[in-house]
């Protein structure tokens, strides 16, 4: 039986509708990015809609003429999966709300890609301390950076909202405030890395524990474009021309398998929220898997020579 709704007094645009969304994002307190992401999102859905089109004018053929438009104007399955979700999730949240009648919504099938990682020449590059007597502090910096994220593999994000007193020198742990799921984490770093947070931490020149771990060259905190670019040119001058900051967090995941790390911590150390999460980062590591199982033949290790021969009558 249809459960019953209060009717609306009137009806409303599809920017109305877009609009109440982005307020109900802002009610839930969620991250300023993921509402930058929708408005992103409508403004190319007002290339295709009447942003003053009555939002009951957005039925199950409508959406569906809207799936085929972007399947004929887009060529990348992930984009256009993309925009169909931020669609599926405003409609449902208006649905919810009485402004539209309930109908099934679907997004496109999109085959998984491989993750791209760095190669071990490329890391050998990558890792490779440069001449403090010689270099800038920004190349130092990007150095420093560089081994932070292949050790610990957090995410951009996280990476510039460390500050110095997040870093707990005496116990090798670091403090990460600001994740994605907005579950602090305690990640274990490795003596190595400590080591070169010691010597960078002379370095940095900071007034207060309550400064930005890695800055910009005034000493302020790095936004997202800089800390990119900042990387970038390292990479370029490296020789490395692949590059990506979540190239490193991939790059992590992968050398933890295939070194033998257990999925459960590695799941807890990228501060994921379920395990199924972390397995979606192995299976698209199936490949380079595939080129240890050639190497351990557990067929041939234990067959050998006590192989059993058939009997010739």
């Amino acid at each position: 039986m249809k459960k019953l709704q209060m009717s609306k007094a009137r009806t409303i645009t599809f920017e109305q509708g877009c609009n109440m969304y982005l307020d109900n994002c802002r009610q839930r307190n969620l991250r300023e990015g993921t509402i930058n992401h929708y408005k992103q999102s409508y403004t190319q859905f007002y290339k295709y809609f009447n942003p003053q089109m009555p939002i009951t004018e957005m039925t199950q053929d409508v959406y569906k003429q809207f799936v085929m438009h972007l399947r004929e104007t887009l060529h990348n399955d992930v984009s256009i999966n993309a925009y169909l979700r931020d669609m599926i999730t405003t409609l449902h949240f208006l649905m919810n709300e009485g402004y539209l009648e309930h109908y099934k919504m679907q997004a496109i099938r999109v085959d998984k890609s491989h993750v791209e990682t760095y190669t071990d020449d490329e890391l050998k590059l990558l890792l490779e301390k440069p001449n403090i007597k010689k270099c800038s502090f920004a190349e130092y910096q990007s150095w420093v950076m560089t081994n932070f994220l292949f050790c610990t593999g957090i995410r951009q994000r996280s990476l510039i909202f460390l500050k110095v007193k997040d870093i707990d020198l005496d116990n090798n742990i670091v403090r990460v405030n600001v994740t994605k799921n907005r579950k602090p984490l305690l990640l274990p770093i490795n003596q190595t890395m400590v080591n070169i947070l010691i010597e960078y931490l002379k370095h940095r020149q900071y007034k207060t524990t309550d400064d930005f771990l890695f800055c910009n060259v005034f000493g302020c905190q790095l936004v997202k474009s800089t800390c990119y670019h900042r990387l970038y040119e390292y990479n370029k001058r490296r020789g490395v021309e692949t590059t990506g900051i979540h190239r490193y967090r991939h790059t992590f995941a992968k050398q933890w398998i295939l070194n033998g790390g257990n999925v459960v911590t590695l799941s807890r150390l990228l501060g994921h929220s379920s395990l199924e999460i972390t397995q979606n980062y192995i299976n698209l590591l199936v490949s380079d898997v595939a080129e240890q199982v050639n190497e351990i033949n557990l067929l041939d290790k234990f067959a050998g020579k006590h192989s059993i021969k058939m009997k010739r009558n």
